[in-house]
Order: C-alpha cells, then sequence, then structure tokens
C-alpha cells in the first residue's frame, strides 16, 4: 500500500512539473501595466515601468517611412554597418512596416540567409512585400503577421532580432519581448534602436523616444545580457542585448 501511496506523489509531482513548464513564466511585479487616469495625445494610456506606450504609427503613413531623406537624417547606412550582419544568418525585422530595414538586410545575410519582416498590419506587408520583388529579394525575405502579444517567430531560429524605432509602440512590450526571447538561438542578440529620449533636440514626438536608462530597466525584466550602446547614429541609440 506505502508503495502505491508513494507512486502515486511521484506521479502527482511529474504532472505538477510538466504543467508549471508548459505555462508561461508570470510577468513580474515591476514589470506590471498600469492605466493611466489621463491619456497623451500620443499614447494609448497605458503605462510600462513608469513610460506611457506610445500609439501604433498606422499604414497610413508609410510614405514617411520611406521618405528620400530619412538616410541622411538617420545615418541608415551606419546602422547596418554596425550589426554586421553575416552570409547565412537568419534574422528578423519586428516592427518591419514597408521594409526599409528587411530588404538592406537581405541584403547583407545573401542567398543563404533568411529575413523575416514581422508587423501587426497586413497593408504594410503588403507594402513590403511589393518592395522586397521590386528589390530582387523576395526569395529571402518571409511575411509574417504577428499579434500585439506574440511575434510568431519559429522557436530559437534567429541570430540577430532588429526593432528600429517600434519597441516603445509595443501594446504589450512584456509579452513581445519574451516572444522575440523564445525565437533567439542561445547567445542570439536582440537589437533595439529608438530615438534619443536624452536629447530635446531629436525631432520625434517625446512618447516615441526613449533613454538608455529606461531600455535597460525594460529588458531587466528579461534573461538578457546588456552588451553595449552603439553612439554612432544622430538621432537614436542602438542597444544591443544577448540571450
Amino acid at each position: 500500500m506505502r508503495r502505491f501511496f508513494a507512486f502515486g506523489l511521484l506521479l502527482t509531482a511529474l504532472y505538477t512539473g510538466l504543467v508549471a513548464a508548459a505555462e508561461p513564466p508570470a510577468r513580474p511585479a515591476e514589470a506590471a501595466y498600469v492605466t493611466l487616469p489621463q491619456r497623451d495625445r500620443d499614447g494609448i494610456g497605458k503605462a510600462y515601468f513608469g513610460r506611457e506606450i506610445a500609439q501604433v504609427m498606422g499604414h497610413q503613413a508609410a510614405a514617411w517611412l520611406e521618405r528620400p531623406e530619412r538616410q541622411e537624417e538617420e545615418r541608415t547606412d551606419l546602422l547596418l554597418s554596425a550589426l554586421r550582419l553575416r552570409p547565412g544568418e537568419t534574422v528578423a525585422d519586428v516592427g518591419a512596416g514597408t521594409g526599409y530595414f528587411s530588404w538592406r538586410m537581405a541584403q547583407r545575410v545573401g542567398e543563404t540567409g533568411k529575413v523575416y519582416a514581422v508587423d501587426i498590419q497586413q497593408e504594410m506587408l503588403d507594402l513590403l512585400m511589393a518592395n522586397m520583388s521590386r528589390r530582387g529579394v523576395a526569395g529571402r525575405v518571409i511575411p509574417v503577421l504577428g499579434s500585439t502579444q506574440d511575434p510568431k517567430l519559429p522557436a530559437e531560429s534567429l541570430d540577430t532580432i532588429l526593432l528600429v524605432d517600434v519597441y516603445h509602440e509595443f501594446d504589450f512590450p512584456y509579452e513581445m519581448t519574451q516572444g522575440m526571447l523564445r525565437a533567439l538561438k542561445p547567445g542570439g542578440r536582440l537589437v533595439l534602436v529608438e530615438y534619443k529620449g536624452e536629447d530635446a533636440y531629436v525631432p520625434i514626438k517625446p512618447l516615441h523616444k526613449m533613454t538608455v536608462a529606461q531600455v535597460k530597466k525594460e529588458m531587466s525584466a528579461h534573461a538578457l545580457t546588456f552588451e553595449r550602446t552603439i553612439s554612432t547614429l544622430p538621432w537614436q541609440h542602438i542597444l544591443v542585448f544577448r540571450k
């Protein structure tokens, strides 16, 4: 009888362990979302780590992403060089929009590489794939319709995930970052590019900018190691984290 009782306890413990492993980890208390009593005109009325989340830029403003002066203003060429992408790598452009960076990343990873282009607006992905076809890299770029809580990327498949001026617009930054973590290979990079919140002269609305301290604070809720800040861009920080 004792043997059967002990066996039953063992089965219960194993079942409990399996259920716990299957459930995603709870969001830490410090990463709680707070509903604000008053919403900023550019925000959604929800705060995360004391920062009001900005509204998403709709596909109606897609032309701004492809403006001719963007490279000179933001020195996007320096950003691509700083990433040091290599041929054959599998990477993701999360919040890809029209694919401004997707096709440039596709050029860097070459014919043996792969770029997952993630956006939550199908209209953006339609524009993106038209641009990829025009650039001749459609075969290397995979469009992914993500959700506000899940980038829907394959598990442990990515060397680098790039987010350019998009993290501050995530409705659910904790859940999205956890989803990206699941998609990174061990040692893979999460690279956030954000307009400098410390610099009042950067001509971007305040809610669409972030300080280095704020980004590092929010990433501290995840199993990420801060690697470095790259300060070569005139308007933006490049922050590199490792899984």
